[in-house]
């Protein structure tokens, strides 16, 4: 891998805006900081394409005293078995759950699995966090 050098014109506020950040973030440099900004650049261009293969979460909070919400998570993540990679339950009180799917798959079936998952009656919350496979990534 070899490294390119580059220059980029940026009005001084927003250099120093970024400075700040990335001080307060703990990079190292601004070289650091610009190669994440692209890798997550080009991580959401993959989930925007559609067609790429790429990983994430969905994290949902719930009553599972909800009529059927249990019932009904199980039942979707039985239907996506090819993209469902794992999940993990956790009990955070004795009404309300937390279920993190870990997915892998093409990104608009992935949207797909999310949009069902999260608009369960029952599910209070939840988010899907989107990431690669890493393959595209230097």
């Amino acid at each position: 891998m070899s490294i390119v050098r580059f220059g980029v014109s940026i009005p001084e506020e927003l250099l120093d805006k970024f400075d700040q950040i990335i001080e307060e973030k703990g990079y190292v440099n601004r070289s650091e900081a610009i190669r994440d900004l692209i890798r997550d650049f080009i991580v959401r261009h993959e989930w925007e394409v559609g067609d790429e293969e790429v990983a994430g979460t969905i994290t949902m909070l719930y009553n599972h005293d909800e009529a059927e919400v249990v019932k009904e998570l199980l039942d979707l993540q039985h239907d996506y078995l090819e993209e469902i990679v794992s999940s993990l339950h956790v009990h955070m009180d004795e009404h309300n759950c937390l279920e993190v799917v870990i997915v892998k798959g093409k990104a608009h079936r992935i949207k797909e699995i999310a949009d069902r998952l999260l608009s369960l009656k029952g599910v209070k919350h939840g988010k899907l966090v989107m990431t690669g496979t890493g393959r595209e990534l230097i």
